[in-house]
């Protein structure tokens, strides 16, 4: 059996704007517990909100991070199907499956919910634990860039599941960041048509381009709003998802969908950000608005699925990979080089 040490290296937060790396003792793995080797962590959105403290996180100092894959190195006495050197990823969202959310299979809403890497310690570090309840196997041919993107790519699945986009419509998806792209070849795969994405940076609509978009609007040189209407017969768009999370693009998907259509709140606004909105016109346009917080149940496997089948491919989404000594200079990147679509974390 591989000895393992007794410290590993973690990014450690304590405050917001206030992240450290150090040399902090391996998590202790419980009775029902794995504790797997971190091959590759992503940055999310959410970990830049935490770390400038928009983003509630209730039990610092916490060691960020839930967008991850690896290999197990140890398992609890009472884990029977898992084995040292399975590679895995794990469902980061841990609920008590008791409560009345648990009961009506809403666990995001768990009244004890610990998501890993928000409430627990995640993975920006070489070790992390997980419940093995919690565990999925990942096939040994994905990357490293693959596995670590099964869970981003889990929550666009929810996004689009709880709108129940239907083939045949049009969808416009606001942002050309990782998950507006995932957003992209997830409506592509359900039928939708045109997808049509807004984004202001030349690379990101590039990209986007690159997946298939029908239609890449660039709103930093014209009118989003009035060129989505123009593509929509004046209509707006059936569906509508927001994957920015500024009250400006909120306000703007708002006069994007049309009349009886649905609106995805998507994109991770800041806690404390707010907007106005005129009651009469969700009534009388009868909206549909749907938010969409992270992935759940089924989604985990059906992000392995779609990568595994060749039908989304994270490699193509994921710009740079950095050690994790250069934890907050990659952050700093994710914040003001929007050339740069998404970083990974190698510990």
């Amino acid at each position: 059996m591989r000895q393992l040490p007794s410290m590993m290296k973690a990014a450690m937060l304590y405050g917001p704007n206030d992240l450290r790396v150090e040399r902090v003792p391996l998590p202790e793995v419980g009775a029902h517990d794995v504790l797997l080797h971190v091959d590759m962590c992503g940055i999310c959105g959410t970990d830049v909100h935490i770390l400038r403290g928009s983003f509630p996180a209730p039990n610092l100092p916490l060691i960020p991070g839930h967008e991850f894959a690896g290999h197990v190195v140890a398992v609890g006495e009472n884990v029977g199907h898992i084995k040292t050197g399975d590679y895995v990823t794990a469902d980061i969202n841990l609920a008590c499956g008791h409560c009345y959310f648990c009961r009506r299979q809403q666990k995001l809403f768990c009244e004890q919910i610990q998501q890993i890497g928000v409430h627990t310690h995640g993975a920006l570090a070489e070790y992390v634990k997980a419940p093995a309840a919690a565990i999925y196997q990942v096939p040994e041919e994905f990357s490293p860039q693959q596995g670590a993107y099964i869970e981003p790519l889990a929550c666009a699945i929810h996004g689009q599941a709880r709108a129940e986009i239907q083939p045949g419509s049009s969808v416009v998806i606001i942002g050309g960041g990782p998950m507006g792209l995932a957003h992209i070849q997830l409506a592509k795969l359900k039928g939708a048509a045109p997808v049509i994405v807004t984004e202001m940076n030349a690379v990101r609509l590039a990209k986007a381009r690159e997946m298939g978009v029908d239609h890449a609007i660039d709103a930093g040189a014209e009118d989003a709003v009035a060129a989505v209407l123009a593509l929509t017969g004046g209509r707006g768009a059936d569906y509508v998802i927001e994957a920015v999370g500024s009250i400006p693009t909120y306000r703007q998907a708002f006069d994007m969908v049309r009349r009886g259509g649905t609106l995805v709140a998507y994109g991770a606004a800041p806690s404390t950000a707010s907007m106005d909105l005129k009651p009469f016109d969700i009534y009388s346009k009868e909206l549909t608005i749907v938010g969409s917080y992270a992935g759940t149940y089924v989604t985990w496997p059906e992000a392995i699925s779609l990568i595994q089948g060749g039908r989304f491919n994270p490699e193509d989404i994921v710009t740079e990979i950095a050690p994790l000594d250069d934890i907050v200079g990659a952050i700093e990147t994710v914040e003001k080089n929007k050339d740069v679509i998404k970083i990974q974390i190698r510990p």
